[in-house]
């Protein structure tokens, strides 16, 4: 019994060093990924997107060294894109959204067009009244952008795609579908198990574009999946799409 009481405790702290080395990796691969300042360099030919009548370039941004025109503009598109979604619950998700964008962790892809070119929609002109469309001098004018980071999700390093917002004139010409390639192609270099994602319920088409276009699934870890009355309450799902077998069965299955 005493030989059996030390084998069990020998296989406990086994367990317990295994799963801290686990955790000790999994953070390593979080933090070499946040490290990077730029994750453009690595993918130089998607930094020019030319298709269906849209010409746009594309360039990194961290949430610490937003100008504030950059903020203005992206809490103008996000309120342009987004309020419907949310109803009344906007004004308290707005606040939110502001808190998250401008944290050190957060990494962007801005979509910017030549100011020859560019559409200069409602989203372009701030609260304000002026009309820098997140411009600083010598900068071509935002479109969009995508704000990700990298996070854990169950044990599982993940790029958590918090925003991807384009103004009217950049929709329905495929650079959504390319931006959320991009950033998988991005994930997959930095070693992240998977893509993340939420989704408003009400938002329709976003979620026919991610489940439909892009095959993305419901995660097991999304509220209605996780407890179906508790979803049914929820106006959101959270989405996956998943590289390895580990992160399927611990965000899918």
């Amino acid at each position: 019994m005493e030989d059996e009481g030390l084998h069990n405790a020998k296989e406990k702290r086994l367990k317990r060093k295994e799963v801290l080395e686990k955790k000790k990796a999994i953070d390593e691969i979080i933090r070499k990924a946040t490290s990077v300042q730029d994750h453009l360099t690595s993918f130089l030919p998607f930094c020019q997107y030319d298709r269906n009548g849209l010409s746009v370039h594309l360039e990194s941004g961290n949430g610490d060294h937003l100008s504030f025109p950059t903020k203005k503009y992206i809490q103008s598109l996000l309120k342009v894109n987004m309020e419907r979604y949310y109803g009344l619950e906007w004004p308290t998700e707005e606040k939110v959204k502001r808190r998250e964008m401008v944290v050190p962790e957060a990494r962007y892809i801005f979509v910017r067009q030549s100011n020859t070119n560019a559409t200069i929609a409602g989203v372009n002109k701030p609260e304000d009244g002026s009309d820098d469309g997140g411009l600083m001098d010598g900068q071509d004018r935002l479109v969009g952008f995508v704000h990700y980071r990298f996070v854990v999700e169950e044990d599982v390093p993940v790029a958590y795609v918090y925003e991807l917002q384009l103004e009217s004139c950049a929709q329905g010409k495929g650079l959504a579908k390319f931006l959320m390639q991009l950033v998988e192609l991005i994930a997959r270099k930095n070693m992240m198990g998977a893509v993340v994602l939420t989704v408003q319920k009400a938002n329709e088409n976003a979620m026919s574009f991610y489940t439909n276009k892009l095959r993305y699934v419901i995660s097991s870890i999304s509220p209605s999946r996780v407890d179906p009355l508790i979803g049914a309450e929820k106006s959101y799902e959270i989405l996956c799409k998943t590289f390895d077998p580990e992160a399927t069965s611990k965000l899918e299955e």
